[in-house]
């Protein structure tokens, strides 16, 4: 584990490290102004009454853990005023949060935000593309999560990338309403069992778009409830540091096993820039936010150019970088490229062209549309 000294620090930070114990206390014992973003995934306190079942009666695996259950709504705000409060400590003038939650508690974080002081910049409804039914059939399907984002104040200089998110959103303007996939098939974390390593295991999709929008490469981001490290994944594969803080032994092996499997990728890959699409609209930056593509990789035209993929779902060559559609018409001389044709990526020492990639993604779509409301 590396140990790096904060700028203006006097202890030393725990740079890329998993921290057992509580996160008050283990927040309360770093150095502060030391950190440039925290993303936080607290407990929600869904305030589950007896098992979940499915209309074959057959039992949901609920989130029913006791990390969350809370006595009452009072201790709860206690719980989030006290974590809130050593958070804020430890985030430098300029920095900024990002908070996660459903409706069972995500409106008594912001105004806990408010109350001590932070900045909201924006609120972020993450729309699940595939979100769980409603089994009785007595509300509204639950398909989305709310984010927060604040800075530390309002006079904060809070890091916003807006070219790079619009670049990854394929040269359009990023929204504030994010349609994500839950965390599921190949991604989803599985114990020695075969069964979830955690309950609310959240896409690297949403922590790819969090940290490329807010945050710049040798950054350090904290999260203070670390789970199975998807903050922590992220952040080494895009050249951030980060901090986690997690009391569950059981999580933290399972997070420190993804982390040491994630490669780092060089500085060109993780830069950022700009891009255009069509019907049903699949921008490239989805292909390289879901994983299918890493920045760093390297894609192949006909003639044998190559060029990287960067974080932010643009590409860098010899001498040009730009969108996937720029870079290949650069290469042809030509005033335009259809550059999901034109692409290719390697596997198994073949090229196959990336439009395969997309397909997939729509695909996905067409099924998700399909399924029965």
């Amino acid at each position: 584990m590396t140990k790096t000294m904060a700028k203006g620090a006097q202890a030393a930070l725990p740079l890329n490290t998993i921290l057992a114990g509580d996160c008050i206390e283990v927040m309360r014992s770093l150095p502060e102004a030391s950190v440039d973003l925290i993303f936080a995934d607290p407990p929600y306190n869904l305030q589950l009454r007896g098992d979940l079942h499915r209309p074959d009666n057959s039992r949901v695996d609920a989130v029913d853990d006791a990390w969350d259950q809370f006595a009452s709504f009072e201790s709860y705000d206690r719980f989030t005023r006290d974590w809130l409060s050593a958070a804020r400590r430890l985030l430098k003038p300029n920095g900024a949060i990002w908070v996660i939650g459903s409706y069972h508690n995500v409106f008594r974080m912001g105004a806990e935000l408010q109350n001590q002081g932070f900045w909201i910049l924006n609120d972020v409804v993450w729309r699940k593309s595939n979100p769980m039914p409603n089994f009785r059939g007595k509300r509204l399907t639950n398909a989305h999560e709310t984010l927060i984002w604040a800075s530390k104040s309002e006079v904060g200089k809070y890091t916003f990338n807006y070219e790079a998110l619009k670049a990854l959103n394929e040269g359009v303007q990023m929204r504030s309403d994010w349609v994500i996939p839950l965390c599921t098939g190949h991604e989803r974390l599985k114990d020695e069992t075969g069964d979830k390593a955690h309950p609310t295991q959240k896409p690297e999709a949403l922590l790819h778009r969090v940290l490329v929008g807010t945050t710049n490469p040798g950054d350090v981001v904290l999260d203070p409830f670390f789970g199975t490290g998807t903050t922590g994944a992220v952040a080494k594969m895009l050249g951030r540091d980060f901090i986690g803080i997690e009391r569950e032994e059981s999580y933290r092996r399972v997070a420190q096993q993804r982390i040491d499997r994630v490669r780092r990728f060089d500085s060109a890959a993780l830069e950022t820039a700009t891009s255009k699409r069509a019907e049903p609209r699949v921008p490239f930056g989805q292909v390289v936010e879901r994983g299918m593509l890493r920045p760093g990789e390297e894609l192949f035209s006909p003639r044998g150019g190559v060029a990287k993929v960067r974080a932010d779902g643009t590409l860098i060559g010899h001498d040009v970088k730009g969108s996937i559609h720029q870079v290949g018409a650069h290469l042809e001389g030509a005033p335009s490229c259809n550059g999901w044709t034109y692409w290719h990526f390697r596997r198994d020492g073949k090229l196959i062209p990336i439009d395969i990639l997309r397909q997939q993604i729509r695909a996905e779509m067409d099924a998700d549309r399909a399924l029965p409301n």
